[in-house]
């Protein structure tokens, strides 16, 4: 066997053992301690960072959902439930118009500043917000209208919370002042003090909701 060959040979045999080690390391080795770190440190986060009500899992603080009753619009989308309080529209959805939350499709409008779509869409929501809530229209916030981009937030601004809470007190019977209390303490502040903005995370403004509608409204 010539020098040629045993070279070849032997990074051929080099490159198999490099192979076979980075495949152990990166692929067996990293991905268990990183999962093992996450579901030590990090375990709710981990796992979907499930919120949990009656002993069952009822969503992910992170991702938003939809609050509907089994009634429809004359263009097939559900309608909303007077008695909870609502996310911002999403575009996660077959057409940006359909206030569905879709698990398995996120992103945006991708429609420009200038749209007449968009701008056709603003006004409709800004009409059907202002009604659904027995609201004026000027009062309506900017997340009411415009969805995310994402299409799945879980969180509205405090001032949408504030608007749906005389709606939501009337639909479930409850003294108005105990709602808006509930609103406030669902305020969640900016991230380290002045990062983002305050937020309110619908799914656990809504569970605590039904708590309260459930205690008759004594808390």
């Amino acid at each position: 066997m010539n020098n040629s060959v045993r070279s070849t040979a032997r990074l051929l045999g080099a490159g198999l053992r490099a192979l076979l080690v980075l495949t152990v390391v990166c692929g067996v080795i990293y991905p268990l301690v990183v999962t093992g770190i996450a579901q030590a440190a990090f375990h709710d986060k981990a796992n979907g960072s499930e919120i949990k009500a009656g002993g069952k899992s009822v969503g992910s603080e992170r991702l938003g959902q939809s609050y509907t009753l089994d009634a429809k619009d004359k263009d097939g989308n559900p309608l909303p439930d007077p008695k909870y309080f609502q996310p911002r529209p999403s575009a996660a959805g077959p057409n940006a118009e359909n206030t569905r939350y879709k698990l398995i499709v996120s992103g945006a409008s991708n429609l420009a500043a200038d749209s007449k779509t968009l701008l056709d869409a603003v006004k409709q929501r800004r009409a059907d917000v202002a009604a659904f809530n027995h609201a004026d229209p000027s009062a309506v916030p900017v997340d009411a209208l415009t969805s995310s981009a994402s299409g799945l937030d879980p969180d509205i601004s405090p001032a949408y919370a504030r608007l749906q809470a005389k709606r939501v007190a009337e639909a479930n019977g409850l003294p108005a002042a105990k709602v808006e209390k509930l609103v406030e303490d669902h305020v969640d502040g900016r991230i380290l003090g002045f990062m983002g903005e305050e937020r309110v995370n619908v799914l656990k403004l809504n569970i605590a909701l039904r708590d309260l509608a459930g205690d008759g409204g004594k808390q």
